[in-house]
């Protein structure tokens, strides 16, 4: 059993990667300092802009998250989560949007294009369509055992409302489900913690939620609210509107306590649905 400090990193991220890695840096070096141990940065955390400029910087975007989240997880010595970058695709019109976990000495120990796309008319006027500018991933959410922690689902923001994603990921024995996310101002003030608490309620697993936060550009607009949620559905840490990090503890003999305490998960009735 492990006890370990994790911290969900937020950001307001621009059309400018090398601004947002130095804001990035800034902030995995604060909770470096503060101890912890595994740390996600929020989807596009390289780049938040227009999707024709994605498109024509994503080679090189890509190759400098990789580098970058190789440099950072061995500089700090921490468990690395690079939240969703874009990565070309081979159609020269759109892109993967890509997560990937690395370990403390660098290795890629996780790698999931996003599977789940945003293609939405919302009510206060913006419509968005990821499917016109990014492939969905064809493979499962991985779930890994990261070395001296604990075991890892990962997804990517728009994933968190579809739950059977989550019951894959934790019948693969994740402990820790992390959910990089950009999520629009207008839902997320609805929506974002609900879900949250109820992905960490219903699979009784600790939730690790980095978000944008503030405006971009133009119109678009996210959320905030990093958050790290425990399997009882409490919130250890939020990080409100601003550029930060929430930072918490993750305990998975607490996961352990809880699953025994509320053993809903060995009361399924799969076989019947």
């Amino acid at each position: 059993m492990t006890d370990f400090l994790a911290a969900a990193v937020q950001l307001t991220s621009t059309s400018k990667p090398d601004i947002n890695f130095s804001a990035a840096e800034e902030q995995i070096e604060l909770a470096s300092r503060r101890g912890a141990e595994i740390i996600g940065l929020p989807e596009n955390f390289a780049f938040m802009g227009e999707d024709d400029e994605r498109l024509e910087l994503s080679s090189s975007i890509a190759e400098k998250c990789s580098r970058f989240l190789i440099t950072m997880a061995r500089r700090y010595q921490v468990a690395l989560l690079g939240g969703g970058y874009p990565v070309p695709f081979g159609d020269g019109q759109r892109t993967l949007n890509r997560a990937e976990l690395y370990g403390r000495d660098g290795q890629l120990l996780a790698r999931y294009d996003k599977i789940h796309l945003f293609d939405v008319d919302l009510p206060e006027g913006n419509t968005y369509r990821e499917s016109s500018t990014i492939v969905s991933g064809e493979n499962v959410p991985p779930v890994v055992d990261v070395p001296g922690l604990c075991k890892v689902g990962l997804s990517i923001c728009y994933d968190v409302r579809f739950p059977e994603l989550y019951r894959h990921l934790i019948e693969k024995g994740a402990e820790l489900l992390m959910i990089p996310a950009a999520f629009t101002a207008f839902t997320g003030k609805d929506h974002w913690q609900v879900l949250l608490q109820a992905r960490a309620i219903e699979n009784t697993s600790y939730v690790l939620a980095p978000a944008q936060t503030g405006l971009h550009y133009e119109r678009r607009h996210s959320h905030g609210h990093s958050m790290i949620i425990d399997p009882w559905g409490t919130v250890l840490a939020d990080a409100g509107v601003t550029q930060g990090a929430a930072i918490a503890p993750v305990d998975t003999s607490h996961v352990a306590r809880i699953r025994e305490q509320m053993p809903c998960l060995k009361h399924r009735k799969p076989a019947l649905f």
